[in-house]
């Protein structure tokens, strides 16, 4: 790949509702007990989790009742819809660019359905052209970040002097079932966030914007059971293998390694490593993986304690974070989601 494609801005949004890690291990407490959970045994992993806070669509009261799917679904296209809308404009007016001018809109979503998808819908609000070409984009989960960024990129690429327009959103805490006392579904009450981002990608940037040089991915086999969600009848059931950091010790750098050298690159011409936070356990297991010493991806474990795990959003949040504060040279973005699966990208900040 040697036409580089250029990050032009980058926003982000959140919704309006601020979760106190403190104040979701009481009411969970409380909600699981009621529940016939035995949820004395599990209160460590609030604790563990690396978080202060997260934002919701919903306030904190809204978790303790149970909802049908009609609802939630509901919910999450009203909300979706508003903070793309937030996030999308936000990254607009950073380019000095009109909503006019988009010529293509990538749309990342995997915690709720939208026919008519998202984009279509963002549309009725923000004045994209009528002839926008949109590509939504269903199932990729926490890797859809860096997957997404790779298929505007590519776009932008395929069609030069495009403007690219990478939408994600992700509204996980209105996946929460109050009556699932299952191990999985406690742990996302301990993760679980919600958030979106925006992006705009061209081949006609300027050389003073980061390029996205390189991208790709590698999907392991026998491992569709590791994330996921599982459709019940009130809404998606959340799927999370205790072996993930396992796997992240074990796998994860082969395909690392692999990746760069499609590039041709190796670990050393890496500036700096990006990562989604998964969790405090994933972020330990990766930073074992690239010989770093506890607490170095500080981008990632900043996002994590304020802002949670926001799946796909969350890898372009710490990219923001780690911008705003001037990191410069080649830095690994990644991400790992169903599939089970490891996303790759190559950024140059000069």
């Amino acid at each position: 790949m040697t036409v580089p494609v250029r990050l032009l801005s980058l926003a982000t949004a959140v919704p309006p509702y601020v979760l106190h890690q403190r104040e979701v291990v009481e009411r969970a407490h409380h909600l699981f007990q009621r529940n016939g959970a035995n949820i004395d045994r599990l209160l460590p992993v609030y604790a563990n989790a690396g978080i202060d806070t997260r934002y919701s669509c919903v306030p904190i009261e809204w978790y303790q009742e149970a909802s049908g799917w009609k609802a939630r679904n509901q919910l999450f296209v009203e909300n979706a819809v508003d903070l793309l809308r937030q996030a999308a404009e936000t990254c607009l007016a950073e380019a000095g660019v009109a909503p006019e001018d988009v010529d293509t809109v990538v749309a990342v979503s995997t915690s709720g359905i939208a026919t008519p998808s998202l984009d279509a819908r963002l549309m009725e609000s923000l004045p994209l052209r009528r002839d926008v070409q949109r590509l939504p984009i269903f199932g990729l989960g926490c890797a859809g970040g860096v997957l997404g960024l790779a298929r505007a990129a590519a776009m932008a690429r395929a069609a030069p002097d495009s403007l690219v327009l990478l939408l994600v959103v992700e509204l996980c805490g209105l996946t929460f079932r109050s009556h699932d006392i299952s191990k999985s579904n406690v742990i996302a009450t301990a993760l679980f966030g919600d958030g979106a981002a925006a992006a705009l990608v061209t081949s006609a940037g300027s050389g003073d914007r980061p390029a996205v040089t390189g991208w790709g991915e590698h999907t392991w086999p026998d491992t569709l059971d590791v994330m996921g969600w599982r459709v019940e009848e009130d809404g998606f059931g959340v799927l999370f293998s205790r072996d993930i950091p396992a796997i992240v010790r074990d796998r994860y750098g082969a395909a690392v390694d692999a990746f760069l050298a499609g590039q041709d690159l190796t670990r050393a011409d890496l500036d700096g490593v990006l990562c989604h936070p998964g969790g405090a356990k994933v972020i330990d297991a990766l930073e074992d993986v690239f010989g770093l010493p506890p607490g170095a991806m500080a981008d990632t474990r900043e996002i994590l304690r304020a802002y949670g795990n926001m799946s796909a959003a969350t890898v372009l949040f710490v990219l923001d974070r780690a911008l705003r504060r001037g990191v410069r040279g080649r830095q690994l973005l990644s991400s790992l989601g169903p599939g089970f699966t490891a996303a790759f990208a190559i950024l140059e900040a000069p």
